[in-house]
């Protein structure tokens, strides 16, 4: 059963029925056209922002380039266009669609273990962890020689906080939806003083790198980073699809689970690892860019219906082409300048983050007349 609610549901009307020989397109078809479109999308956004930036490309060079790097090799005969492309470029693109899939991932499997359409990572503590031990390292110049300690300070410490919350939830071996939610909220609480203080001790520039990075930035990305997150984004998928079923399940509800024989504690712990895991590993590498785990696993329940064997994998590719549609408004909006991502994702996610709110109090009968 899917935790959203019907405009029918909310406004208590029964739906109408459907003309005589007017019925809606099979569910097949629509994930098959959801699919193709997701997938032509992520291939437009992907080469439109491999064009764009200080300096141009044309589509035709972007996709020249990059094939002459894939099937030939470019030592002895870069181009501009191609050291470009190939050094700051290609990696910003691939970092973006691999953390947008990751955030859309764990945010589908947050809303499937709680039940809610306003579940995401940040509720168990995975941004505001990865926000202490990112800041840590900024403001004690940790970083300046050793690049990859910032991700593995944030990565490291986004877990902590994640199993801090789950271990002061416990409760006589089991963890309630509510005291998760109720406990996240305390630890966020804390871990934002904490964040607060540390940014505190730092000078200007510390500062001034903290606020950045905790909007959400691509502009560090590397192979390296790809290559890293790509390998963790593969672990995790790769968990999410094989628990999906068992998701299905759990959204049934906990009595009607266990009867199936679904072992909803152990559910719950595997599945809050593998959102904290993806959500972790793109925070470190993007930092802290929120509303994608929300608004996207969200919208494609609504075009092809709550089954995760359909929900996991369109939300990776929905994931991929918001996070990307806002790295190339980032980087064109203002010329010559690189803005943090966030405020072009919070600027999305926001109204359809109140949208969701206004339709579940009306489900719940708040507010109605």
């Amino acid at each position: 059963m899917d935790s959203t609610v019907s405009p029918t549901k909310a406004s208590g009307r029964a739906p109408l029925p459907a003309p005589a020989g007017r019925r809606g397109p099979s569910r097949a078809s629509r994930v098959a056209l959801v699919t193709v479109v997701l997938v032509v999308a992520v291939v437009v956004v992907a080469v439109l922002s491999a064009s764009v930036g200080q300096f141009d490309a044309t589509p035709r060079q972007v996709v020249s380039s990059f094939g002459r790097g894939l099937f030939h090799s470019l030592d002895g005969q870069r181009s501009q266009v191609d050291t470009v492309l190939w050094n700051i470029r290609f990696p910003r693109v691939a970092l973006g669609l691999v953390a947008g899939a990751a955030l859309a991932v764990a945010g589908a499997v947050m809303q499937g273990v709680f039940a809610n359409p306003l579940a995401e990572p940040s509720i168990i503590g995975v941004n505001s962890g990865a926000s202490v031990g990112a800041t840590l390292v900024i403001v004690t110049g940790a970083a300046v020689d050793t690049p990859w300690l910032l991700p593995a300070a944030a990565f490291a410490s986004a877990l902590l906080v994640t199993l801090v919350v789950w271990a002061l939830a416990q409760g006589g071996g089991k963890a309630a939806v509510l005291t998760l939610v109720l406990t996240g909220i305390a630890v966020n609480a804390i871990t934002a003083s904490a964040t607060s203080f540390l940014i505190f001790l730092g000078d200007t520039s510390a500062r001034e790198e903290v606020i950045f990075w905790q909007l959400g930035s691509l502009a560090d990305a590397s192979w390296s980073g790809v290559v890293w997150m790509s390998a963790v984004f593969a672990a995790g998928f790769a968990g999410c699809m094989a628990i999906r079923r068992r998701l299905d399940a759990l959204a049934l509800g906990d009595a009607s689970a266990t009867a199936s024989g679904v072992n909803v504690e152990r559910l719950r712990i595997v599945a809050i690892l593998l959102a904290c895991l993806l959500t972790g590993a793109a925070v470190a590498f993007g930092g802290v860019i929120a509303f994608v785990g929300l608004i996207v696993p969200h919208a494609i329940r609504l075009l092809v219906g709550p089954s995760h064997r359909h929900l996991v994998p369109l939300s990776a590719l929905g994931g991929a082409v918001l996070l990307e549609a806002a790295d190339i408004a980032a980087r064109t909006v203002i010329p010559f300048a690189d803005m943090p991502i966030g405020i072009f994702t919070a600027l999305a996610g926001g109204p359809v983050f109140l949208l969701l709110l206004r339709r579940t109090l009306r489900g719940h009968g708040v507010g109605a007349r």
